[in-house]
């Protein structure tokens, strides 16, 4: 059996990697995703559960202390990680392994598991993002600039991934992102 490969997906809020990775995933169902392990109370969202693993904080920290992450933080006094085992296993399945994180988190899963591939989502330009971000009317004005002002940030540690892809056009950018992973294993 073939080895899978594991791949590292991250941009900034607003640049639409989770539209991108969802698009993706209805495409091509055979391309798994790694969910989340956090600490944070459910919202009642219906794709959340799709995408995390909801763990008491004693148990978060069991998975710290045996080593089960590949990467984690702490945010709004929550944690946020990503499990070793379930990305392992599909490397050993032959199977494909996406792993949505944020620069930080991808920094970590590269010590982890060196000459692991990983993409970085642009936005067409600063202005197009933050057109999305006000569009969507769930942020005010100042949270709008300081999510502009982490994604100038985040943009300038581009160069630490190996593809960067500019979504544009979404229907490209999907294409884009699966050629790359085809093209891994």
């Amino acid at each position: 059996m073939d080895k899978g490969v594991a791949i590292i997906v991250s941009g900034p809020s607003g640049c639409g990697k989770d539209t991108i990775l969802r698009n993706l995933f209805k495409e091509h169902p055979e391309i798994k995703f790694s969910i989340s392990t956090v600490t944070r109370p459910r919202r009642g969202i219906a794709d959340e559960d799709a995408k995390y693993n909801f763990v008491t904080r004693d148990e978060f920290e069991n998975m710290l202390k045996n080593d089960e992450l590949l990467e984690y933080n702490v945010y709004v006094n929550n944690y946020y990680g990503t499990p070793k085992r379930p990305v392992v296993e599909a490397i050993e399945n032959g199977d494909i392994m996406v792993i949505e994180v944020d620069v930080n988190g991808a920094a970590s899963i590269r010590k982890k598991m060196p000459g692991i591939k990983s993409v970085f989502v642009m936005p067409p330009s600063i202005e197009e993002l933050e057109r999305r971000l006000s569009s969507r009317g769930t942020d005010s004005d100042e949270v709008v600039r300081k999510r502009i002002d982490e994604a100038k940030a985040e943009i300038a540690r581009k160069d630490e991934y190996d593809y960067t892809i500019v979504n544009g056009v979404l229907e490209n950018a999907v294409k884009e992102l699966y050629n790359i992973i085809v093209n891994l294993k």
